[in-house]
């Protein structure tokens, strides 16, 4: 057993609530930070389409370019307006941890898939490190595991969505 005084405990903390609450924040932070990486990704792989030509005519004009750009625009906009929604309800003080969960899963998920997409635009040169996603894409791959796994985020949704838990 180990004493601890309390000059060295934290004010009004009761239990594992205080260290969680660090968590949920990380992770909130986490999710915003998904949004800036996902929106260079996309930025880069926009500018880079309509200056790269091929055939005679930037990329950017290609059916297959524009259906990924649309995708990654529109994975960015639900991220943002998921955090949006999610601050108003850190504001009003009725945030959950359940809520962040989805943020940080849901994020981390777009961001993947949008670098995978801007990556895979650029080429040749997206493996090179003159572009952004591929430093992104590996960025990416820690956070998607720090501060809690795709899976483990899921595991939080269920039991919220269920009431039961599916791990002991």
């Amino acid at each position: 057993n180990v004493r601890v005084p309390d000059s060295a405990r934290l004010p009004n903390i009761e239990g594992l609530k205080g260290p969680l609450s660090c968590l949920t924040q990380a992770r909130y932070g986490i999710a915003w930070g998904m949004v800036g990486a996902a929106t260079d990704c996309y930025n880069t792989a926009l500018d880079y389409a309509k200056e790269r030509k091929q055939f005679s005519k930037p990329i950017a004009g290609y059916q297959l370019t524009q259906a990924k750009l649309a995708d990654m625009l529109t994975q960015i906009t639900e991220a943002q307006l998921l955090l949006y929604r999610l601050g108003r309800l850190k504001d009003e003080g009725k945030m959950t941890f359940q809520q962040v969960s989805m943020a940080k899963r849901n994020n981390c998920a777009i961001a993947r898939d949008i670098a995978r997409m801007a990556r895979e635009m650029l080429g040749a040169n997206g493996i090179t490190e003159d572009y952004s996603p591929i430093r992104h894409m590996a960025n990416i791959e820690s956070v998607y595991t720090y501060e809690g796994t795709h899976e483990m985020h899921t595991l939080i949704l269920g039991q919220a969505a269920t009431g039961m838990a599916a791990f002991d």
